[in-house]
């Protein structure tokens, strides 16, 4: 990797905050942050699963009813050309319809299969998580090493982060550069894409719960990771097979190599402040939000808002607690516009008539 060539920081936009369950912030009740940002992205992928699928059944319909179509209009040349002129007319006119259906399938084959260009576009675009960046790393390998026992075969359905957390966050905290090499050489299977997309989630995680010092040391290991990547794609290899030439070269490099690493260190952790910041954002609202729909009352209105809605006398007797002020306040009122304001609180849950004198009130409120 030149030192002029920077890193493509655009496979990282994308990448949503880990919700495990032990990360905590102030700010944020951990637990409804977990179950209501897992929920929907859960929701969100089986959606986008299942409009995947019914692309694909739709269009094989389709194309069997293409085919039939066809295989029916070949029949009919054959027929026209063998026969007399003893229902002729009738089988023009089965022609010509066929061949009208026959373009309409046609039509309808192209629009599904722009369809299912669209969705693999859109299924491309989905943000990164725990859930999708987990796959497996290499499908080959071009080292010469021994064939696994089946013993030693690792469970296909379980993931790269799911397997090796552990080693990843212990990487994560690798300071030197010949302790960083020697860990890779013990667990050569760490040097994949996925370590690093999971060193910049944890670096999220990191700059959301204000731990500058630990978010910027996982995201020198995260530029080291992909820098390996990077010489690994120049050279046309298996990242395996070169992260001991990278650390030759970063031990001995220039200072101009040495200023491009700090540099793209310095915009992944600017790049990292700027994401944890969006996604802060984003989750108060929904917090927010769902503390609203809890505070709603029994006629679907949010106690907060109907009380700044209020006349500061009834703000004042709410604060209070006191009926006999309340009432005074609301006959004061114009009589529809106390009765407008007696059915919000109603509605909200700030004010509960008991319900022997609900009516009372009504009738007080049109006097």
């Amino acid at each position: 990797m030149s030192c002029g060539a920077g890193i493509d920081y655009s496979v990282w936009d994308h990448i949503d905050v880990s919700d495990d369950e032990d990360v905590t912030c102030p700010f944020v009740d951990t637990p409804s942050l977990f179950r209501m940002r897992h929920r929907a992205r859960l929701e969100k992928m089986a959606n986008l699963q299942k409009k995947g699928e019914d692309l694909e059944n739709n269009s094989a319909e389709c194309k069997k009813s293409l085919e039939e179509a066809q295989g029916h209009l070949r029949q009919l040349e054959e027929g026209s050309t063998e026969g007399g002129e003893d229902g002729d007319e009738e089988r023009q006119a089965e022609l010509k319809e066929v061949q009208a259906k026959l373009t309409e399938l046609k039509k309808d084959e192209r629009m599904f299969k722009n369809m299912i260009k669209e969705y693999q576009r859109d299924k491309k675009k989905l943000p990164w998580n725990v859930d999708t960046i987990n796959k497996e790393g290499f499908s080959k390998s071009i080292l010469n090493i021994k064939p696994e026992k089946k013993e030693e075969k690792v469970d296909k359905n379980k993931t790269i982060v799911d397997l090796y957390a552990e080693e990843i966050k212990h990487f994560g905290m690798l300071r030197r550069w010949d302790d960083s090499q020697m860990y890779l050489s013990d667990n050569p299977h760490l040097v994949c894409e996925e370590t690093a997309n999971c060193l910049v989630v944890t670096c999220i995680d990191f700059e959301i719960d204000e731990k500058q010092a630990l978010m910027e040391q996982v995201a020198h290991q995260a530029i080291v990771m992909q820098f390996i990547l990077d010489l690994a794609q120049t050279l046309k290899v298996d990242p395996r097979g070169c992260f001991r030439q990278f650390f030759s070269k970063i031990k001995t490099a220039d200072k101009p190599y040495l200023d491009a690493f700090d540099h793209e260190l310095e915009l992944l952790k600017e790049r990292i402040r700027r994401c944890a910041r969006i996604r802060m954002e984003s989750t108060m609202k929904e917090l927010e939000e769902e503390e609203r729909q809890k505070r709603l009352g029994p006629g679907g209105l949010d106690p907060v808002e109907v009380y700044k809605s209020l006349p500061k006398e009834i703000q004042r007797s709410f604060d209070e607690k006191n009926i006999q002020m309340l009432q005074e306040s609301m006959n004061k009122l114009d009589p529809e516009e106390g009765k407008y304001h007696l059915k919000r609180c109603i509605d909200s849950g700030l004010w509960v008539p008991d319900s022997g004198d609900g009516d009372d009130e009504d009738e007080e409120g049109e006097d």
